[in-house]
């Protein structure tokens, strides 16, 4: 089974840079992959990042595990102040803990990246910030980066339904990206 692994949002549940990973995950998920969200409040539990801590929580651990497990990952940050959010860089910094493994951190795995931000500049700058992270931790950022722009782009309706069908097709398009290299992607 395919497993492809979100991580992501902000402390607000049903953010739109969770929203935004939940629609991948969902577009995967419907071509057959096992799919895992991480999201803000789920991150919010994590202990700030200690390399020297002798023991792991219980979230620390299953996010590792899961990433360990993983065929490919989406990471969707909002943009603050032009750059990744602190809860979503907290998570990438506790994948440290793969560094030892036979398949270290995102190595040989694509990566698809969402922004959500208030403004052009923050999605462009952290998207950049976000690609640069997948590049250190030797994965494959996927060629299309989904970046919205919170305060012209309203992608969800109240209830949380994708509305926006230009966002829409750029969700599947980053899920046949993340899907392909495994093996999983129908023709589109």
């Amino acid at each position: 089974m395919t497993r492809i692994v979100g991580i992501g949002g902000t402390l607000r549940a049903g953010s739109s840079s969770e929203r935004l990973a939940r629609a991948v995950l969902d577009c995967c998920g419907a071509q057959g992959a096992d799919t895992t969200m991480f999201d803000g409040p789920f991150l919010a539990q994590l202990p700030h990042y200690d390399p020297g801590a002798p023991t792991r929580c219980a979230a620390e651990q299953a996010l590792v595990d899961a990433v360990r497990e993983a065929d490919a990952i989406v990471i969707a940050s909002p943009g603050y102040h032009g750059g990744i959010s602190g809860l979503v860089k907290n998570a990438i910094d506790l994948l440290e803990e793969t560094a030892r493994d036979d398949r270290p951190y995102f190595d040989a795995r694509p990566v698809g990246l969402i922004v959500s931000a208030a403004g052009w500049q923050a999605t462009g700058v952290t998207l950049a910030a976000l690609r640069g992270v997948t590049h250190a931790m030797r994965g494959w950022p996927t060629p299309l980066g989904i970046a919205i722009n919170s305060v012209e782009q309203r992608p969800f309706d109240a209830e949380g339904a994708l509305v926006d069908a230009h966002i829409a097709v750029q969700i599947e398009a980053l899920a046949r990206q993340l899907l392909r290299p495994v093996g999983l992607s129908r023709a589109a």
